[in-house]
């Protein structure tokens, strides 16, 4: 009998962070989510995480996420040991050959990689593979008006986003959006996950040109957009 080779949507892992800001290098994890989902978006495993980040949580950063300074004080765990135990269960799956969904991968996977280092933990040094839906949307759906943020994507999709901004849901959301791309656009997905991310890498890298040339069109003359994917 000959082999039936599984699509990548048939089982992949998906991860998020929500943070303590915007900028990778210097913001701090609060909460993460990385869970399996099988070919029908069902969640096989789910693990969940808080953090506390050892710094206040902004009150911007609390109001989108909703959680405050006085909860992970509280409730988080010490921050090196969250930030170890997301790197092993992602490590696991990558060694496992599952693909990881994250929704603007650069974001969690940079951010991620500053609280290894900062925390001595060994990073993922190579991430593989990596399915961002966010990438892969604006190259098989280019001309498609509107936002591109993950409720609005899934929304589009018919996916489901019950607590945007809560990890796990964005997580497991994602994972669900990156499948029904996958069905959406059998011919241009229909490869395998170590293909599809070496072709987010290029997708990435002209998504970011075009926008930089876009934004000096309008007057920005030194913005630079950089398309380092999957992580920066």
């Amino acid at each position: 009998m000959a082999n039936i080779v599984k699509h990548w949507s048939e089982s992949v892992g998906v991860f998020d962070l929500e943070t303590t800001g915007i900028d990778v290098a210097q913001s701090r994890i609060v909460s993460a989510n990385v869970s399996v989902l099988d070919g029908d978006g069902g969640i096989t495993r789910r693990l969940d995480w808080l953090a506390n980040p050892g710094i206040p949580i902004p009150e911007q950063a609390s109001r989108i996420h909703g959680i405050t300074t006085e909860r992970a004080i509280a409730e988080g765990r010490v921050a090196a040991e969250v930030v170890a135990e997301i790197v092993t269960t992602l490590s696991e799956l990558f060694e496992a050959g599952i693909p990881v969904v994250i929704y603007n991968a650069p974001y969690d996977l940079s951010l991620l990689h500053y609280e290894a280092v900062r925390h001595g933990i060994t990073p993922i040094d190579d991430p593989r593979p990596i399915i961002d839906p966010l990438v892969i949307d604006k190259a098989v759906d280019r001309y498609r008006k509107g936002k591109r943020t993950l409720d609005v994507v899934a929304a589009h999709y018919g996916v489901e986003l019950l607590d945007a901004h809560e990890a796990a849901s964005d997580a497991i959301a994602a994972g669900r959006v990156a499948q029904a791309i996958a069905r959406t656009y059998p011919e241009a997905l229909g490869i395998s996950a170590t293909e599809l991310h070496e072709l987010q890498v290029s997708w990435c890298d002209a998504q970011a040109r075009s926008f930089q040339t876009y934004m000096r069109a309008k007057g920005r003359a030194e913005f630079i957009a950089s398309g380092l994917w999957p992580r920066r």
